[in-house]
């Protein structure tokens, strides 16, 4: 009797071993999958599913703009097999990055290297290369990059991602296609919805403080006027108030569409003056808190418009 048990209990310790030695193994199968913004991860996650770890470089509350990356984000690309950007030089730092790194793989033209721009009809182009980063690390120097904030171009992103997993690891291909075409059945429905709430305020008219809402705007009909922040991080000066504040009442502007992260001031005097509303939109996953993925982001954005919109004007 006792041998019984002395051998099922090797036997059973056998077993957790063999299990213990390959939980690790398991997870290494997993890809590596690194963006520069929150909203490139929350879609790469709905492509790769269960088969990545995905995780972006920008904090979701920064000015993405205005960032600079820390050594340890140099660490972030340790291992990884895809890396994602935005491009069109809002990211013009991750070239640095990648140049340290030293891995050809996930560098331009390397299997693993996704420009998610790549396809995407682009608004406000200007001359040059929009593959070469901007110099001058200025976020629209190439084109308005703030492009996933029309949430049709998902699906041109998500393809590109798709492709990538599929190359670096094609045994993966059943289940990634699967996983997009789940993601893009949620994602068409709802934009049914999201179109169907704005539509009845089509060509309404409307104040940006910072021009992130082009895309956003041509995707639901929207008319911005002007922008407040004619250059970025310069305050405006009391004329240019004083003009906004003329045109707002000219124009019958209805809501003032404002970043989370931009200074308030401005928006919020004008919105004294005039009695219109300030938005505070999520100009990125996760940088409010109902934003917490990528159709999160539109479920908030839209209903703060549609709400603001339906209320009647003073």
């Amino acid at each position: 009797m006792g041998s019984r048990w002395a051998s099922s209990s090797v036997i059973l310790c056998g077993l957790a071993l063999a299990m213990f030695s390959l939980a690790p193994a398991a997870a290494q199968q997993r890809l590596h999958i690194v963006t520069t913004t929150t909203d490139l991860a929350s879609l790469a996650q709905a492509v790769a599913g269960d088969t990545a770890v995905v995780e972006s470089i920008i904090p979701p509350a920064v000015d993405p703009e205005a960032f600079e990356p820390r050594p340890s984000d140099l660490g972030k690309l340790k291992g990884a097999a895809i890396v994602v950007r935005v491009g069109l030089g809002f990211d013009h730092w991750l070239d640095k990055l990648l140049y340290l790194h030293g891995d050809a793989s996930i560098n331009r033209r390397g299997p693993g290297y996704v420009d998610a721009s790549v396809g995407i009809p682009l608004l406000e182009i200007k001359g040059g290369s929009i593959e070469v980063g901007s110099q001058d690390g200025h976020a629209h120097g190439l084109a308005n990059p703030h492009y996933w904030l029309d949430p049709a171009h998902a699906e041109i992103i998500t393809a590109a991602i798709a492709e990538a997993v599929i190359r670096v690891a094609p045994a993966l291909s059943d289940k990634v296609v699967a996983n997009r075409n789940r993601f893009l059945e949620r994602l068409r429905v709802r934009l049914t919805e999201w179109q169907r709430r704005l539509a009845p305020y089509r060509a309404a008219p409307l104040l940006a403080y910072h021009n992130t809402w082009p895309y956003f705007a041509r995707r639901f009909r929207l008319d911005i006027i002007d922008v407040i922040e004619v250059k970025e991080g310069v305050a405006p000066s009391p004329a240019r108030l004083a003009q906004l504040a003329a045109k707002i009442r000219e124009r019958r502007v209805r809501a003032i569409l404002h970043e989370t992260y931009e200074p308030e001031e401005a928006s919020q005097l004008l919105a004294r003056r005039t009695g219109i509303a300030v938005l505070k939109l999520a100009t990125s996953v996760g940088s409010a808190p109902e934003a917490a993925d990528y159709l999160a982001l539109f479920d908030h954005n839209v209903g703060l418009v549609a709400r603001a919109l339906a209320t009647p004007s003073n």
